[in-house]
């Protein structure tokens, strides 16, 4: 069976129950006014912006996502209890060898997300102050090298 599936609507729920576990387990830096205003732009705008697709376990429960545009990585989020099992990793395999991303963004302020991309053959290519939100949360620009371009 293959775990990777595009979402629909009505899992978009479960996948902000994701984002928000998974933002609370490793984005230290973020305060919970950040996460309270970061929530319903995700559920409401962001899932909607990226093409995405989730991983499920054989239980039904969705293990993480992630969400592509124009071949650049906009979000991978892992469940903190699905962390370490690969899933990560697979999700990313699919956008690069699937949907052509090569590029990514990552806050400087989580080096296990940093040492993840660093590991998988991405490299750093530039830096920015700010968020996109201009909030002030640096991040990484992040590029696959062309010698790792396959996962």
């Amino acid at each position: 069976m293959n775990n990777i599936f595009k979402p629909f609507e009505d899992e978009f729920d479960e996948l902000v129950d994701v984002w928000e576990a998974s933002v609370r387990a490793t984005h230290d830096f973020l305060q919970e006014t950040d996460i309270q205003w970061f929530r319903p732009k995700v559920r409401n705008e962001y899932l909607y912006a990226v093409g995405l697709h989730a991983f499920r376990r054989e239980d039904g429960k969705i293990q993480g996502f992630i969400g592509v545009l124009d071949g650049k990585i906009e979000m991978l989020f892992i469940a903190p209890d699905a962390r370490g099992q690969g899933i990560g990793k697979k999700l990313l395999s699919y956008a690069v060898n699937n949907l052509g991303a090569t590029e990514l963004d990552v806050n400087e302020q989580n080096p296990q997300a940093v040492g993840f991309y660093l590991h998988q053959g991405f490299k750093v290519v530039g830096r920015s102050p700010l968020d996109g939100m201009g909030k002030p949360f640096p991040l990484l620009h992040m590029k696959l090298t062309a010698v790792n371009h396959q996962l």
